[in-house]
């Protein structure tokens, strides 16, 4: 179990999951599997998690996933946009999922551009309701290095992903 994938909200959003009768999954893209990584490290995990997709090359995104040629063309992958429709593909994918979470980002050391800097992070929620899948995305940028962005990345899907499950 790698320290920095370990994180004490995991098993809070895996119990939500839990009592809502939900199953999870995840698209990564900067995060590499360290999403998925956490939500296994709980026990029972089996229970709520369903799969997740480490989709960290274009194609991979639009082959997987469903991601627009379009999108990843006028946004780029490093966008709210193309964070939705990876968040909605997952869903696509996973038919038992009822709650999808995805990122995509810049996490250095290189890579950056004034307009996405290093450790900037778009990360997309998808829900399936009776109504259809709704999205949202969040834009965050992180400090540190390599691996404090992955790790605050994680940690920051996990917290929203429990605010969208239960408002405070």
């Amino acid at each position: 179990m790698s320290s920095h994938a370990t994180s004490p909200h995991a098993p809070v959003l895996g119990q939500l999951l839990l009592d809502k009768g939900w199953m999870f999954a995840c698209a990564e893209s900067c995060t590499g599997g360290l999403l998925a990584v956490a939500m296994t490290d709980t026990p029972g995990s089996s229970r709520w998690f369903d799969r997740g997709f480490v989709t960290y090359s274009n194609a991979a995104k639009l082959e997987q996933l469903l991601v627009k040629a379009d999108t990843l063309e006028r946004f780029g992958a490093v966008s709210e946009e193309t964070a939705m429709e990876m968040a909605a593909g997952v869903l696509t994918a996973s038919q038992p999922a009822h709650l999808a979470i995805s990122t995509t980002g810049i996490a250095g050391p290189g890579g950056g551009t004034p307009g996405k800097p290093v450790g900037m992070v778009c990360f997309g929620f998808a829900q399936r309701t009776s109504q259809g899948v709704t999205t949202r995305a969040v834009t965050k940028i992180f400090d540190g290095d390599r691996s404090q962005i992955r790790s605050a990345a994680v940690a920051f899907a996990l917290v929203t992903a429990i605010d969208f499950i239960e408002p405070r």
